[in-house]
């Protein structure tokens, strides 16, 4: 009770967002929601889609179709404070969530003091999103997932508007330099178990061994040691790539004491980032947004009345503004109230009919409310998922639908078609930095016999940057590699028992 009170008192509390003149700044890539100058709020989209376009440039990496909903939609708010309010507490100066309804990012206009800053944290994250978006297939070792986030989170703008990529992360100075805690030995392995000052080194010794590779000459011994991770070799094997280990340990430690190492510079003119639309919010849309800002976060059980509380308030007024009542059909349906969660987006749809978050919310709730009723008329459920389908013929690279629709069949008591498990291979396709959508992805490819496919969905969340205390997708590999496809499923489903238990036992000790 006590911790609800506290949490209830922080949310009243929590800085209000600045009421003045809310803009959307939107790119190819990006799109940024500040109650900023357009031409401020125009520049700082622009740095973001430069920073886009040089690391395809420097990688070689075309730039494919993209839904226009898996946008990274990035929210300026004002302060740290304000971050640490969204966070829960004391924490990082910005964060991302890289999720299959859409990437969102939490940056302040002002991050205060310090080389960790709010932009060097979406640059790193956004590195993440990039490396598994361009190569969903490929097994990164971790140390490399976070040595090259951390070697293009640094990237910052000259004057001349000149992009340099490959500086020294200064907050990890202390984790570069330990050689014993992260031996080269242990660091290549695919799972290092790194915890606690561990985490720090890993990401300190992860940067200057990719800045080694990839600036000092060592590419080739990189690619040979990726490629034999992923042709099943064994680590030892594929470290051979390296030679000597002790050695490199050496030769990293003399590398990183150079008074200078180099860097990419990438010109103004190098790369092409498109047009930038700028339009400044309606009435409802402003007024709803710090609604939407927690929203977009994401609730907890806590969180959500008084978001839904906050929503309800302030989109009141605006009944004909489809942006406030899709934000109010959101924050309805984290508050568990679906009826309201409907009716919000019936309000959205008669505005706008073809809104792609109106329409999945209304399918949303209605499939909440079926289920709850223990709906069993085929019909019925035919026609909620008709929502998912109307939202899937307005955007097809849009992932969102495609998992609605399959998830609506477990929701209904009813296996999934092969249609539906098609297209949560297509929603894996493109989204294939969300873990939870790799897991349902692995889940479909067992239950298909595509055995290969389904490890190298499971592999990325096993040995990736943000694994699970207990790592469930390591288990299932090393049941599929041990017994098989129906050990691996076994698995699985257990795990997906034992979270489902750990909810219930939550949901019973908040009560």
């Amino acid at each position: 009770m006590l911790r609800k009170l506290l949490l209830a008192a922080t949310l009243l509390v929590a800085p209000a967002l600045a009421r003045a003149e809310w803009h959307e700044a939107s790119s190819r890539h990006f799109v940024v929601y500040a109650d900023e100058d357009p031409a401020e709020l125009k520049a700082y989209i622009e740095r973001l889609e430069r920073f886009d376009q040089t690391l395809r440039f420097i990688t070689g990496t075309p730039d494919k179709p993209l839904s226009p909903h898996l946008r990274v939609q990035v929210y300026v708010v004002e302060n740290v404070r304000e971050i640490e309010s969204l966070y829960g507490g004391r924490g990082p100066a910005g964060f991302f969530k890289a999720q299959a309804s859409g990437p969102v990012a939490f940056v302040p206009r002002d991050s205060g003091e310090g080389p960790l800053d709010a932009q060097t944290i979406l640059q790193h994250e956004y590195g993440h999103s990039f490396m598994f978006a361009t190569w969903p297939s490929v097994v990164f070792p971790k140390w490399f997932v976070e040595g090259f986030a951390e070697f293009v989170g640094t990237a910052f703008f000259r004057k001349d508007g000149t992009l340099i990529i490959g500086k020294a992360p200064e907050y990890r100075a202390y984790g570069i330099s330990r050689t014993s805690t992260m031996p080269a030995q242990r660091m290549l392995q695919l799972d290092p178990k790194d915890r606690d000052i561990d985490t720090q080194t890993l990401y300190g010794r992860g940067w200057l061994l990719t800045h080694y590779s990839l600036l000092g000459g060592h590419a080739a011994e990189l690619i040979a040691y990726i490629q034999a991770v992923n042709a099943g070799k064994s680590i030892d094997e594929a470290n051979r790539a390296f030679g000597n280990l002790s050695q490199l340990d050496s030769k990293l430690n003399a590398y990183g004491r150079r008074q200078t190492l180099d860097t990419i510079s990438v010109l103004p003119d190098k790369v092409k980032t498109g047009p930038v639309a700028l339009r400044k919010l309606t009435p409802g849309e402003a007024a709803t947004m710090k609604a939407r800002i927690y929203s977009q976060r994401g609730v907890d059980a806590e969180r959500a009345p008084m978001v839904a509380d906050w929503a309800r308030k302030a989109a009141a007024a605006y009944p004909n503004d489809a942006p406030a009542q899709n934000e109010l059909a959101e924050a309805e349906f984290d508050a568990k109230n679906y009826a309201a969660a409907e009716a919000a987006a019936d309000r959205a749809l008669a505005v706008e009919p073809d809104s792609v978050h109106a329409l999945l919310y209304k399918g949303m709730a209605q499939m909440e409310i079926a289920k709850a009723a223990k709906v069993t008329d085929g019909a019925k459920w035919k026609s909620i998922r008709n929502w998912f389908v109307k939202a899937n013929k307005l955007d097809t690279e849009y992932s969102q639908p495609l998992i609605l629709y399959y998830e609506s069949f477990a929701a209904a008591g009813q296996a999934p078609t092969k249609s539906a498990m098609d297209g949560v291979i297509g929603a894996y396709v493109y989204a294939p930095y969300d873990d939870d959508l790799r897991m349902m992805a692995g889940r479909v490819l067992l239950e298909q016999g595509n055995l290969p496919a389904a490890r190298i969905a499971f592999e990325k969340i096993a040995y990736g940057p943000h694994q699970s205390e207990d790592n469930v997708a390591l288990r299932i590999i090393k049941a599929l590699d041990a017994d098989g496809k129906d050990a691996a499923l076994k698995a699985l489903t257990a795990a997906e028992a034992e979270a489902k238990k750990k909810e219930k036992d939550g949901k019973k000790k908040g009560g």
